[in-house]
């Protein structure tokens, strides 16, 4: 109880909210043939939204290792991505952490107008550190020069680009009406009843 109270209540729960969608939609965990497409890139926006400490970025991105390492542990297939390059996925993500954090501290989160071009942004940053760290580090494509890598990958981009906007209209449109119903107040109410 302690540490709810340290934590807060609020950032208990979305710790659990994102600690529970990583594990159902993390790409290359065992149920990937019939899980959801991996949520991961908002999941850390919204961690930067709504939790801001980097200890919350620490613990899911360790989680996500955990999801990724184990996978591969299990099945060695799954670890075809665990290479030097997967390393590249720290900053990756911590360009959307970033973003979201920006985000809410600027209140920008319910202006559509600012909100779509800055995640798109970001999503396309963590998207170019992501592919090219992978390129450039996994050891799988030779030694490529920064210029050649920067010629790969590119035919992913609209699935990666689709899957997260998915997720981040889903996210957008529920914060709104979160905000609007205010249920979190409503819930700290009933907490202290």
């Amino acid at each position: 109880m302690t540490l709810i109270k340290n934590l807060g209540f609020q950032s208990v729960c979305i710790s659990i909210f994102l600690f529970s969608l990583m594990t159902l939609t993390r790409g290359s965990h065992l149920l990937s043939s019939i899980s959801l497409p991996d949520a991961s890139l908002v999941l850390f926006l919204i961690g930067g939204i709504y939790l801001k400490n980097i200890r919350f970025f620490i613990a899911l991105f360790l989680l996500g290792l955990f999801i990724d390492f184990g996978a591969a542990a299990l099945d060695p297939k799954l670890g075809f991505c665990l290479t030097k390059g997967y390393w590249g996925l720290i900053p990756a993500y911590a360009s959307l952490w970033v973003c979201g954090y920006f985000l809410n501290k600027q209140k920008y989160l319910q202006k559509l107008s600012i909100f779509i071009p800055y995640v798109s942004i970001a999503v396309v940053v963590a998207f170019l550190i992501s592919t090219q760290t992978y390129y450039l580090f996994s050891g799988r494509f030779g030694s490529p020069s920064l210029a050649e890598s920067l010629l790969h990958g590119w035919e992913y981009l609209p699935q990666y680009f689709l899957s997260s906007f998915i997720y981040i209209a889903l996210f957008w449109l529920t914060q709104n009406i979160i905000i609007k119903n205010k249920i979190f107040s409503n819930l700290k109410k009933f907490k202290s009843l």
